[in-house]
């Protein structure tokens, strides 16, 4: 059973998935599909056909515009923006105001696990990897590889992150490991870091 707070707008066609809450004053469009026990927290917007996974916690006043998509055990801090047009006019080179049809809506795909610390803005198209971590304030403006911890205006990439979410100790020669959890992880490439296997 979902938790939809009477203040909520959601649309009637909007897919709530079980255990899924959303709080006071959220907007959730037609044709959004939240999965199971997904948080939409008070003031946070989520846009026409949204696709949002399980898990996943989508913060006070949180902008995620369509067509984003979130995987499972997504983190969406507070006051996130993710954007969805890369040339923004309000009005055509005419001076007509711009409708629907007059420009094409780019998305922000943020894959399992990842988290997009407060404040932070997304430029679409952009696509966050599987358990990176965007420092709150950051500015994305290019994918994130998988285990990145990116920082700043534009972002870039200043350490790597375990799917504990904290920094990974470098033992050298390419390997590194979680000071929280012991879990091992191998950097290929300055842009590719893989888990070890056990």
């Amino acid at each position: 059973m979902s938790r939809i707070h009477p203040t909520a707008d959601v649309a009637g066609n909007a897919h709530i998935g079980a255990g899924s809450s959303i709080w006071h004053y959220a907007q959730v469009r037609e044709d959004v599909v939240l999965g199971e026990n997904v948080v939409v927290g008070r003031g946070a917007y989520v846009g026409t056909g949204v696709s949002v996974g399980n898990n996943c916690k989508i913060q006070n006043y949180a902008l995620v515009y369509e067509p984003a998509v979130l995987e499972d055990g997504v983190f969406i801090g507070p006051a996130v923006i993710l954007t969805n047009d890369q040339y923004p006019r309000a009005v055509n080179v005419d001076g007509t105001i711009k409708s629907g049809s007059d420009w094409e809506a780019t998305g922000v795909t943020i894959r399992e696990g990842a988290s997009i610390g407060a404040g932070s803005v997304c430029i679409a198209p952009v696509e966050i990897g599987r358990w990176a971590l965007v420092a709150a304030g950051s500015t994305v403006t290019k994918n994130v590889p998988d285990f990145a911890l990116v920082a700043g205006v534009p972002a870039k990439r200043i350490r790597w992150v375990g799917k504990a979410g904290v920094p990974l100790t470098d033992e050298g020669a390419g390997n590194f490991i979680c000071p929280k959890t012991g879990a091992r992880y191998f950097e290929r490439s300055p842009n590719t870091l893989v888990e070890v296997d056990k």
